[in-house]
C-alpha cells in the first residue's frame, strides 16, 4: 500500500465518495488543508500520486495580481514538478483548472455563465488510447458545478473529453497527469450544502434549488458506476499494478519508474 497527496483547498469540497474509491483500491491518503494552515511540500518525493480538489476560488489572479488563494503559486509549482517527474496526478474541477494553467493553459471566468447540475460529457476519439479513459463509457454521466472554465488547454495536452457549452472538459498532460472540469467526488450531502451556499446563483439563473438537488443526487449512481472504476485504474497506475505497456508516452522515451516505489 502507497500513499497519495491530497490537496483540499476548500472545505466545502472534500474528497467524499472519490476517497472511499482510492483507498478501496489500496491507496492510502494524505490530506494536506491549506486553507486551515497546512504547509505544502516542496517536492513529491515519497508520495505515489497527488490529488488537487476543487474549490470556490478562481484559479487565476485578480485584476492586481492577487492569486485566488495564498497557497496557489505553490500548488502551480507542485503540480509542474508532478508533470515534469511523472507521478500521476488528478486535478478535479478547480484542481484541472490549476493543472491546465500551472502548464501554460488560460483559465477564465466563463462567457456563458454557471455550468451546474447533472450532465453527460462527450469522449474523444484519442480517448479510446488512454489507460484511464478507454474503459469510459462514449458519453459518462458528470457532475457540474463551475463558474469558470478552462479557454486553452497547455499546448503538450491532449482533449479527453468535451461538450458543446464548455470544450475542455478533461484533458492529460503528459502520460500520467489528468484534470477534469466535472465533479466525480460528491454525495448527497455535498451537493446539499453547495447548493445552499450558491442559492441565490440559483435563482438568478431561474433554478430550483430543491428541484437541483434532486436532479443531481438522482445522477449520483450513475456517476458513481463510470466513475468508480476511473478512481480504482488511477490508484492502480499510482501503486504499479497497471501495465507499463497500457501508457502512452509521448516523449518516445523509455518509460521511467514512478517517484517514490
Amino acid at each position: 500500500m502507497g500513499t497519495a497527496l491530497v490537496i483540499e483547498n476548500d472545505p466545502s469540497d472534500d474528497l467524499r465518495r472519490l476517497g472511499d474509491w482510492l483507498t478501496e483500491a489500496g491507496l492510502e491518503l494524505t490530506v494536506l488543508r491549506p486553507h486551515a494552515g497546512d504547509q505544502l511540500p516542496e517536492t513529491l518525493e515519497g508520495f505515489l500520486a497527488l490529488i488537487v480538489l476543487g474549490g470556490d476560488q478562481n484559479a487565476y489572479p485578480d485584476d492586481s495580481g492577487t492569486p485566488g488563494a495564498s497557497w496557489f503559486p505553490a500548488l502551480e509549482g507542485l503540480l509542474r514538478k508532478a508533470v515534469r517527474h511523472r507521478v500521476p496526478t488528478l486535478g478535479v474541477c478547480l484542481g484541472g483548472q490549476l493543472l491546465a494553467r500551472a502548464n501554460g493553459g488560460r483559465v477564465e471566468r466563463s462567457e456563458g455563465g454557471p455550468e451546474i447540475g447533472p450532465g453527460l460529457v462527450a469522449k474523444r476519439d484519442v480517448a479510446d488510447e488512454d489507460p484511464l479513459f478507454k474503459w469510459v463509457p462514449l458519453l459518462p454521466d458528470v457532475l457540474q458545478w463551475h463558474r469558470d472554465e478552462i479557454t486553452e488547454l497547455p499546448m503538450n495536452a491532449v482533449l479527453l473529453a468535451a461538450s458543446s457549452r464548455f470544450p475542455n472538459q478533461a484533458f492529460r498532460i503528459g502520460d500520467r497527469a489528468w484534470g477534469l472540469q466535472f465533479h466525480i467526488e460528491c454525495d448527497a450531502a455535498m451537493i446539499a450544502d453547495w447548493a445552499r451556499a450558491d442559492e441565490a446563483t440559483l435563482i438568478e439563473l431561474d433554478y430550483d434549488p430543491e428541484n437541483v438537488v434532486e436532479a443531481t443526487t438522482g445522477a449520483l449512481a450513475d456517476v458513481e458506476e463510470v466513475w468508480q472504476p476511473f478512481a480504482q485504474r488511477f490508484a492502480s497506475l499510482a501503486l504499479g499494478t497497471l501495465p507499463d505497456a497500457d501508457l502512452p508516452d509521448p516523449s518516445g522515451r523509455p518509460t521511467l519508474p514512478l517517484l517514490g516505489q
